[in-house]
């Protein structure tokens, strides 16, 4: 089964990130916070200008305005993304953040890069650049995400709940008594990820998918299911046999964890303890 990147990233390891890239008009809107900011210092700038007499026509006032334009285009957009990992002042309020393509945090290097571009595509341009390329582009990158490797993705919004495969009850008997293998990761994510979107296949793949993964799966059950069983429905029972399984497994692990605790927490020698 074919990871769909466009619902996430794929690391180096094959694990599929859910990360949603978020839509053009939500990096417009922290766009628009961003840039009212800097319109808003850059107005506190000239209005200080002008109450000292400053003007833009002498050397002194030319070079400072030479200094701040790239302290606030390129030092300070750079430096807000890199101590905060992706997120100005826009981008927190509306709930996004700026990755990198395998979904790792922004770095120096990216940020530069982003800033950079983002002269000449964001405010060189009056963003047009910037709105065509997110248009055309799937994930909505601009072109400093294409340059730098990252894009922008929600981290607070519409939260997606993560559906749970449920046991088959004809099958319910048969999984309590048969040995469930742990079945290797990849295998267990394609096949997780083929029951939630079953229904969404084409009925001929669907039907060759669901025979192939449970192909695969039989190496690691014993005994086979009741002759009858459907790959879907077999599937399905171990998918959730393992998470049963493993929850208890887990449970009864943080028991034990609790009682060696509590008996190593305990004065040898039955000497009392003083905070009991």
């Amino acid at each position: 089964m074919t990871l769909d990147v466009r619902d996430g990233v794929v690391i180096g390891e094959g694990v599929l990130l859910e990360n949603q890239p978020t839509s053009f008009v939500t990096r417009a809107l922290a766009a628009l916070i961003d840039v009212t900011v800097v319109v808003a210092v850059w107005a506190l700038v000239f209005f200080g200008l002008a109450l000292t007499g400053g003007s833009i026509t002498d050397d002194g006032a030319r070079i400072l305005l030479i200094v701040l334009l790239v302290l606030f285009f390129v030092v300070v957009p750079t430096t807000v993304e890199t101590l905060s990992r992706g997120r100005s002042l826009g981008k927190l309020a509306v709930g996004i953040r700026i990755v990198r393509d395998d979904g790792g945090p922004v770095r120096f290097r990216q940020a530069f890069v982003r800033a950079l571009v983002g002269v000449l595509e964001l405010w060189l341009t009056m963003g047009s650049v910037a709105l065509i390329c997110s248009i055309v582009q799937p994930q909505g990158k601009r072109l400093g995400d294409l340059l730098a490797g990252t894009y922008a993705i929600r981290v607070r919004g519409k939260v997606t709940v993560r559906q749970v495969v449920p046991m088959p009850p004809r099958l319910a008997g048969w999984a309590a008594g048969a040995d469930v293998g742990r079945l290797p990761d990849g295998l267990a994510l394609t096949v997780r990820q083929f029951l939630v979107r079953a229904q969404g296949l084409n009925p001929v793949s669907r039907a060759a998918l669901g025979s192939r993964l449970a192909d695969e799966a039989l190496r690691h059950v014993a005994p086979p299911p009741p002759p009858g069983t459907g790959p879907e429905e077999f599937l399905a029972a171990v998918v959730a046999a393992r998470r049963d399984r493993d929850h208890r497994a887990l449970l009864r692990a943080d028991a034990a964890e609790r009682r060696d605790g509590d008996r190593l927490r305990r004065l040898p020698f039955g000497i009392e303890d003083p905070a009991s």
